[in-house]
C-alpha cells in the first residue's frame, strides 16, 4: 500500500499546471497529413518489415494499435479481433470513432484521409493523443493499401458511417448507413494475396501480442476469436485477455511458476516525472540468468535503450547502497571480490514500460530507445521506490543481497572459464576445436557451420558437404541445459566452449551489461542439423535454448537456422523420392504405387547416419534443393516464457503443454 500511496503523491506532484484541463475536442481539425500513400504497394516491406508471415500479422497490429491509442487516451475499454473463415480480419473497438467530418486541407472526410494518406491521424496532434504506439507509425492507411478489400464502419454522433475500399482506393465517399447508439470503429480487411507470400494467420502469434498488450495496458479487455474450422479442435478458439494488475500479472506469467521465487509478490513501481510515465515490476528467483523485457509505448524494445539503462543503474545503485549501509558485503570484501551490476541482476525477471510522447528509436532493428532524458527519469523512480521497499521488507532485502553475493562468487569462479571463449585467434584458425571440419573460404557471408548430432552423422556430413563453404561441428551427446545451470558450469562445458570457439565470438562487458561480440563471427549461417526423432528434437531444443539465452545477437542478425532432413524415402526400382511429412508419404505411395505399397520400399529416417553422404547432400545440405528454417524471435516475451516452461524444473506446465500440443506432433514410439 505504501508504494501506491507514494506514487499517487509523486504522480500528482509531477503533473504540470493546466494538464488536467486538456481539451477533449477531437474532430477533423485534429487530423494532420504528413505525406501520401503512393509507395506502399510498390515497396511494402519498407513499411511493414516483410511480405511473409511477420508482415501479414503486422497488418493486424497496426489496426489494433489505433484502438490501443484510444485506450491510452482513456476512451476505449474493449477491443475485439476476429479471424474470419477466409483469413480476413476484423477489429472492433469502443473508442470515440475515427472522425468523419470534412478535412479542411484535403477536402474529403477525415475517415478517408486516415485510410488513404500515410502518416495521417490524430496521433500527430499532441492535443488528441499524449502518446501513441506502433513502431512504424504507418497506421491503418498502410493496411488499406495492402488489402484487396477493406470496410470501415464508424459509430459516432448517433450514426453509423461506412466506406469500402479495394486495393486502397475508395469505392464511394463516406456515407451514413443508419443510426446507432454505439461509439467506436470497426475495420474489416482481406490482405492482398498478390503481395503477401503468406496469407494464413496464426492464432497463437496474434494471441501472444494481444496477451502482451493486456499486461501493458491494464483494465483493457482484448478478445481474440477464430472462426476458421479446425479438424483438431472440437470448438472454435476464443481467448479473452484482461489484466487488472498489469505488469504484476505480467511477471507472474513470465515466471510461469517454474522457478523458486525469493518473494511472494513482485516489486511493483509506478510513477511519472517530466511528463514520462514509468511502470516497473520485478521478481527475483533462484535461476542464474536475468530476464528483462522493456517497452516504449507498447513497443517491445528488444535492443533495450535508455529506459533499460536507467533501470539497471537505479537498481544497482540502490541495492549496493543498501548492502553497504547494512554491512552485507563483508565476505566479498574479505575475498577481494568486486561486485558488478550483473551480479545484482542474476535471477531477476523484470518488465519496464515507459510512455514517451516523441520516442527516438535507433539500433539495427529500430527497437532501441535513444531519448537521453528517459535514462535519468527511470533511474530516479526506481531508486526512490526500491529504497522504500527494501527498508520496509528487510527479510526479503537480505535474501536478495545474499543471492547477489553468491552471484559474485560464482562469477569469479567463471572468470577463467570465460577467458577460454574470449580468445582472439578464431579468425586465423588457431585453437579451433579438434572435431571441427572447417571450410576453406574465409568470407563469413558465404560460410556455413552445420552443428551435427554425433560422430556418425558428422562423418556423413563431412563426406557430403561442399568443403569450400560448409564446415561441420559434431557434438558429443546432448549439450548442457543452460536454463538450469550456473554460468561457470555453462562456460566450462566442452561442447559449449567448442561452439564459441568455432564461431569466433566472445562475451564482453558493456555499460548495458554482458554482450556477445560478433564482430569477427566466422559464419553467417549456423545450421542446427539433428536426427528427425525425439532425441534429435530434444538436442535441437537444448541448442535453441543456448542460442536464445547466450547468443541472442546471432538470432537477431538472422544467422541461426534449422535443417529439415526428410522423414521418409519412397523407392520403386531406381526411382527414389523423399518425403518431409506424413501427407507427402501417402501422396507418393498413391502416385508411385497407384494406391498400393506393393513393389515400393518405404524407409523411415530416424537418424542422419541412416543416409549416405550423397542422400544427405541432396536432401538437406545442397543450397539449391534443401529447405532451411530461419530462427527468429517474433515475441521475446513469449519466447522467454516457452523456453522457461520447456527447460525449467517445474514438470506440471511442461506436461500440460505436451498434452495440449501432442496431437499436432509426430511422437516416435
Amino acid at each position: 500500500m505504501f508504494i501506491r500511496r507514494f506514487f499517487k503523491r509523486l504522480k500528482m506532484s509531477e503533473i504540470e499546471e493546466g494538464k488536467m484541463q486538456e481539451s477533449q475536442h477531437y474532430d477533423a481539425s485534429n487530423i494532420q497529413v504528413l505525406e501520401g500513400l503512393e509507395a506502399v504497394r510498390k515497396r511494402p516491406a519498407m513499411y511493414i518489415g516483410d511480405i511473409g508471415e511477420r508482415g501479414l500479422h503486422h497488418l493486424v497490429y497496426e489496426v489494433v494499435d489505433n484502438s490501443i491509442d484510444e485506450a491510452l487516451a482513456g476512451y476505449c475499454h474493449n477491443i475485439e479481433v476476429t479471424i474470419h473463415p477466409d483469413n480476413s480480419i476484423s477489429v472492433l473497438d469502443d473508442g470515440r470513432g475515427i472522425p468523419t467530418d470534412m478535412h479542411e486541407k484535403e477536402k474529403k472526410s477525415a475517415l478517408e484521409v486516415v485510410l488513404t494518406v500515410l502518416h495521417a491521424g490524430g496521433k500527430f496532434d499532441k492535443g488528441s493523443y499524449k502518446v501513441s504506439g506502433g513502431l512504424h507509425g504507418v497506421g491503418v492507411s498502410c493496411v488499406n493499401a495492402l488489402s484487396k478489400y477493406l470496410r470501415a464502419e464508424v459509430y459516432r454522433n448517433g450514426h453509423r458511417y461506412v466506406q469500402e475500399y479495394a486495393y486502397g482506393k475508395p469505392k464511394y465517399p463516406v456515407k451514413i448507413d443508419g443510426d446507432s447508439d454505439k461509439h467506436g470503429t470497426y475495420i474489416y480487411f482481406t490482405p492482398d494475396d498478390s503481395i503477401f507470400d503468406a496469407t494464413v494467420y496464426k492464432y497463437d502469434t496474434l494471441a501472444a501480442r494481444l496477451r502482451e498488450l493486456s499486461y501493458l495496458n491494464k483494465g483493457i479487455k482484448l478478445t481474440l476469436q477464430d472462426l476458421r474450422e479446425n479438424p483438431n479442435e472440437d470448438e472454435l478458439r476464443k481467448d479473452v485477455f484482461y489484466s487488472e494488475e498489469g505488469l504484476r500479472d505480467f511477471i507472474d506469467y513470465l515466471d510461469n511458476s517454474n522457478k523458486d521465487k525469493l518473494m511472494e509478490e513482485p516489486i511493483c513501481m509506478e510513477g511519472e516525472k517530466n511528463g514520462i510515465p514509468v511502470e516497473v515490476a520485478m521478481q527475483y528467483n533462484t535461476s542464474y540468468s536475468e530476464n528483462l523485457h522493456s517497452y516504449v509505448n507498447n513497443i517491445n524494445t528488444i535492443e533495450g535503450g535508455t529506459h533499460l539503462t536507467g533501470f539497471r543503474r537505479g537498481l544497482t545503485k540502490t541495492l549496493k547502497k543498501y548492502a553497504d549501509d547494512n554491512k552485507l558485503l563483508e565476505k566479498l570484501e574479505k575475498d577481494k571480490i568486486e561486485i558488478t551490476g550483473d551480479d545484482f541482476r542474476e535471477g531477476l525477471t523484470a518488465v519496464i514500460s515507459v510512455k514517451v510522447a516523441e520516442p527516438q528509436f535507433e539500433g539495427q532493428t529500430k527497437t532501441k530507445l535513444g531519448n537521453s532524458e528517459v535514462d535519468g527519469v527511470v533511474s530516479q523512480i526506481v531508486s526512490e521506490m526500491l529504497t522504500y521497499y527494501l527498508e520496509e521488507h528487510p527479510l526479503i532485502a537480505r535474501q536478495i543481497v545474499d543471492k547477489v553475493v553468491l552471484a559474485a562468487m560464482a562469477r569469479e569462479a567463471a572468470r577463467k572459464a570465460k577467458a577460454t571463449v574470449q580468445r582472439k585467434g578464431a579468425l586465423t584458425g588457431f585453437g579451433l576445436p579438434g572435431k571441427l571440419a572447417d571450410c576453406s573460404s574465409k568470407d563469413p557471408s558465404e560460410c556455413e557451420l552445420f552443428i551435427v548430432e554425433g560422430d556418425s552423422a558428422g562423418g556423413t556430413a563431412k563426406k557430403g558437404r561442399n568443403n569450400r563453404t560448409q564446415a561441420i561441428l559434431p557434438l558429443r551427446g546432448k549439450i548442457l541445459n543452460v536454463e538450469k545451470a550456473l554460468e561457470h558450469r555453462i562456460l566450462d562445458n566442452e561442447e559449449i566452449k567448442n561452439i564459441y570457439t568455432a564461431l569466433g565470438v566472445y562475451i564482453e562487458n558493456t555499460p548495458e551489461g554482458k554482450k556477445l561480440n560478433v564482430d569477427k563471427v566466422r559464419y553467417h549461417k549456423v545450421i542446427i542439423m539433428t536426427d528427425a526423432d525425439v532425441d534429435g528434437a530434444h538436442i535441437a531444443t537444448l541448442l535453441l535454448t543456448f542460442f536464445f539465452k547466450y547468443m541472442r545477437e546471432m538470432i537477431d542478425l538472422g544467422y541461426i537456422y534449422i535443417a529439415t532432413p526428410p522423414l521418409y524415402q519412397v523407392k520403386k526400382g531406381k526411382d527414389e523420392r523423399y518425403c518431409w511429412t506424413e501427407e507427402e508419404r501417402v501422396r507418393l505411395i498413391n502416385e508411385m504405387g497407384q494406391g498400393k505399397e506393393k513393389g515400393l520400399h518405404v524407409q523411415r529416417y530416424k537418424g542422419l547416419g541412416e543416409m549416405n553422404d550423397v542422400q544427405l547432400w541432396e536432401t538437406t545440405m545442397d543450397p539449391e534443393r534443401r529447405t532451411l528454417r530461419q530462427v527468429s524471435i517474433e515475441n521475446a516475451m513469449e519466447a522467454a516464457h516457452v523456453f522457461s516452461m520447456l527447460m525449467g524444473d517445474d514438470v506440471a506446465p511442461r506436461r500440460e503443454f505436451i498434452e495440449k500440443n501432442a496431437k499436432y506432433a509426430n511422437i516416435d514410439a
